[in-house]
């Protein structure tokens, strides 16, 4: 991959003071932090400062050629007044759709940053549906008893969010609203990424922290020579798609030193979703995801299930996960189309991973591991078998090596299609400890376990419909679905 070209900026630096910002919690400086930063975009460009103290703001829109700068001690708290936030159109779980204008957001912009060392704190609370089953009883009557409306053992923040919730058939994007004063009843529904960088080149983060996301944290789109370096980024545990990154169709990349701390998954790799996907055609490439650690989320490094317009030529390396549900999370469905290909792994440390070290789901039904039931995964996996074409997705040629996990629960668990399996995957030098179950191995093709150390109760590898298969050295050309279970 080629460099990942770094932003710069002129020597012009101005203080939202200059333009009437108050830091005393109470006065929106939405207009005094956005008039700076247009001021010195006319200038050419430079650095505006955000000074210590409290700022609250309604959005902040990045323009060209504007490095943002939070001193230490800064904090930019984002209302949660939900009209504060226009409804504009997007791109959310990789359709075209409506949301909330983003807290932070860019678009078609060139050498732009976000660098020292505050925190932008996106109120996330205001906006977030909580399931009850992830709080503990006090915590779901105290949130009970702040307002709201419960339905199905949710609770949402207000009627109109539990409006839009039920005009989703699937995923977070609303069907049926067709009138601006249908769109604005579900407005608190519309719930934005904290930060979102779109068509954008040269984009550095660097130092600061996000935290308390509506929806996903950071979401950059489409872009172009990205650096995220030194962030942290934390959201609840139970915070309904609290994603911590969310890459999507970037080219060239660089995700190094930073700490993540999610809601779902921390460490995303997406390129849009089914049809609209595959005619953007964007593949997510050039990634180098270093040095990172995960704190919770429901996949330590993931790809998909987003991933129609492709990903490919990413290296992972020297990542810590601790109690993330899964750690490597490959996942996909029928109709997303797109391929994953050549991705590297390498000097994976995890602990405490309650579901698989190492997941490939093809029968991916949109929860979080654990969350189905056995009767919907196999309902899904008995469906007939289509024919192949451009909506079967494809994942070839993955090379992990050198993982430790210690306390895991199965494995690994390899679940490709029938019609288009898992191709080309090395697993080699790796040692999981105190797991539950072993490893099952389902639709693969071409897979080699080489140097690998399970340490689990009763037999270690289950295997069926797999073909050119390597273990340790043996290879066992077809294995029907009878399935087949190995020692090693």
């Amino acid at each position: 991959m080629p460099k990942v070209e770094q932003p710069s900026f002129p020597d012009y630096t101005v203080s939202i003071l200059q333009f009437g910002a108050k830091s005393d919690g109470i006065t929106l400086n939405t207009k005094a932090i956005n008039d700076a930063i247009k001021a010195a975009n006319a200038k050419g460009g430079g650095k505006v400062v955000i000074p210590e103290g409290l700022w609250l703001t309604g959005p902040i829109e990045l323009l060209s050629n504007v490095n943002l700068y939070t001193e230490k001690n800064a904090l930019v708290l984002f209302t949660g007044d939900f009209n504060a936030y226009p409804i504009i159109k997007t791109s959310f779980e990789g359709l075209e759709t409506r949301r909330c204008q983003s807290p932070i957001s860019a678009r078609n912009a060139e050498n732009i940053a976000i660098t020292g060392h505050g925190i932008f704190d996106g109120s996330g609370d205001s906006w977030r549906p909580v399931k009850k089953g992830k709080l503990t009883a006090g915590q779901w009557d105290e949130l009970v008893k702040s307002g709201g409306v419960v339905d199905n053992s949710v609770w949402y923040p207000t009627a109109g969010s539990l409006k839009g919730a039920l005009t989703c058939k699937e995923f977070n994007n609303p069907e049926g609203i067709e009138t601006e004063e249908e769109w604005n009843e579900i407005r608190p529904w519309l719930r934005p990424v904290l930060l979102n960088i779109v068509k954008s080149k040269k984009v550095l983060l660097q130092g600061v922290t996000f935290k308390n996301s509506p929806s996903w944290c950071l979401h950059p789109l489409s872009c172009e020579h990205i650096t995220i370096n030194q962030v942290k980024v934390f959201n609840p545990w139970y915070s309904q798609n609290g994603d911590a990154l969310d890459l999507e169709s970037c080219n060239n990349a660089l995700i190094i030193n930073n700490i993540f701390d999610a809601g779902d998954d921390a460490i995303c790799i997406k390129s849009e979703k089914d049809e609209d996907g595959r005619k953007r055609g964007e593949p997510c490439q050039n990634v180098i995801v270093k040095n990172n650690t995960v704190l919770h989320g429901h996949g330590g490094f993931v790809v998909g299930s987003e991933m129609s317009g492709g990903v490919k030529n990413i290296y992972v390396t020297d990542c810590t996960f601790l109690g993330t549900d899964v750690g490597l999370r490959f996942k996909s469905t029928r109709g997303r189309g797109g391929v994953v290909e050549n991705i590297h792994i390498h000097n994976i440390h995890m602990i405490d991973i309650p579901h698989e070290p190492l997941l490939f789901d093809l029968f991916y039904g949109g929860k979080g591991a654990g969350e189905d039931t056995e009767e919907e995964l196999e309902g899904r996996m008995k469906a007939n078998v289509p024919p192949v074409t451009v909506e079967t997705p494809s994942f070839r040629n993955i090379h992990i090596s050198d993982v430790i996990c210690k306390g895991s629960g199965r494995a690994m668990f390899f679940n490709g299609l029938p019609e288009m399996p898992i191709k080309n995957v090395t697993v080699k030098n790796v040692t999981i400890s105190d797991a539950k179950e072993g490893i099952v191995i389902s639709q693969a093709e071409g897979v080699t376990l080489e140097n690998i150390r399970i340490e689990t109760q009763g037999n270690t590898l289950k295997v069926n419909n797999a073909k050119e298969l390597n273990v340790e050295g043996k290879v066992y050309s077809n294995i029907d679905a009878k399935g087949k279970t190995l020692d090693f």
